[in-house]
């Protein structure tokens, strides 16, 4: 059977934080309120994606990369992750000040969990006003007066905040302390890794008065403490042609905003692609004949066999494009 794009159906995380805009986004109708996350595209053990459209409908990711290998994923991709997707792709929307944290890397994962770290980036689809988000520091620390500052509560004042905006980009490579504030609602793109070092959770209580556990020691090798002189992705839109947001070893990402017939070639790519829609519609036609529309808040994945397609907006569309 020749592959063909594929769509999955969404993993919805009912969360104690989560609000109703991944539902008003993605088109769910009733609206469902106290959804944190949808994983769009997942390996992660327990929830793994399950494809929603075509001949392979209601196989699992990991079944259909088992079957296919570098067809679906690339011949590198296959080589170094076996049947495990390489990335997460997901849509997190925050009604509350989510927990600070920060995630190990290759080396360190490895060492302690077997596990590859979790570098990621966020693109903000919306926020609301006053929305903010945690990248990195603003003021020297070391891991000793982190320790400190975490024992005494002062922690935070440490932090670079930043004010937050639609279209908004952060690359957070594992190290990077980060979290996300209330009123943001991002598209996450990540490492596969479910690995997470929570430092400090504004000392909350749940319901039987207990805080939740904090990983102070082990966050502690994870972090990079060094300060960097701007923690915010800086980009120029363009219409129709490619924007890159970010390229590093784990993924590239270019922001695709057309109102207009685009024909992308991924004849040397080497690597499944996947596009997570913003806005807009728009249908995707491949070089093997196959036809697939695609709207807000969907997100689908091109076989690495994939030579070319032509995107065609209905009027507008705004298009995340992510590989490895």
């Amino acid at each position: 059977m020749k592959l063909y794009p594929l769509k999955f159906k969404s993993i919805l995380k009912e969360i104690i934080w989560g609000g109703n805009e991944i539902s008003k986004f993605k088109g769910i109708t009733p609206v469902q309120e106290g959804v944190g996350e949808s994983w769009e595209i997942s390996s992660v053990e327990g929830n793994v994606s399950v494809v929603a459209n075509g001949e392979l409908a209601d196989k699992s990711l990991s079944e259909i990369i088992a079957t296919y290998k570098e067809q679906l994923v690339g011949k590198k991709n296959f080589e170094t992750f076996g049947t495990t997707f390489p990335l997460l792709i997901k849509f997190i929307d925050a009604r509350d000040n989510l927990s600070i944290q920060v995630h190990p890397d290759d080396e360190l994962a490895k060492k302690r969990h077997n596990s590859f770290g979790k570098t990621e980036m966020w693109y903000v689809i919306n926020a609301a006003s006053g929305a903010f988000l945690y990248s990195g520091f603003e003021k020297q620390m070391t891991p000793d007066s982190y320790v400190k500052s975490i024992e005494d509560n002062t922690f935070v004042d440490s932090l670079a905040k930043h004010d937050v905006k639609k279209g908004d980009v952060f690359f957070l490579p594992a190290g990077r302390v980060h979290a996300i504030g209330a009123g943001t609602f991002i598209a996450e793109i990540q490492q596969t890794s479910n690995i997470t070092y929570r430092i400090y959770d504004y000392n909350r209580k749940d319901a039987n008065g207990n805080g939740r556990e904090l990983h102070t020691e082990l966050a502690k090798d994870a972090i990079d403490f060094k300060l960097y002189d701007n923690y915010q992705t800086a980009y120029t839109r363009k219409e129709n042609q490619p924007v890159l947001l970010e390229s590093c070893r784990y993924f590239t990402t270019n922001l695709l905003e057309l109102t207009k017939d685009i024909t992308r070639d991924y004849s040397e790519t080497d690597s499944f692609v996947a596009y997570i829609c913003m806005g807009g519609a728009c249908t995707i036609r491949d070089d093997k004949g196959n036809d697939l529309s695609v709207k807000q808040g969907e997100t689908i994945l091109l076989p690495a066999d994939t030579q070319s397609v032509c995107v065609s907006p209905e009027g507008s569309v705004l298009l995340l494009e992510t590989y490895v």
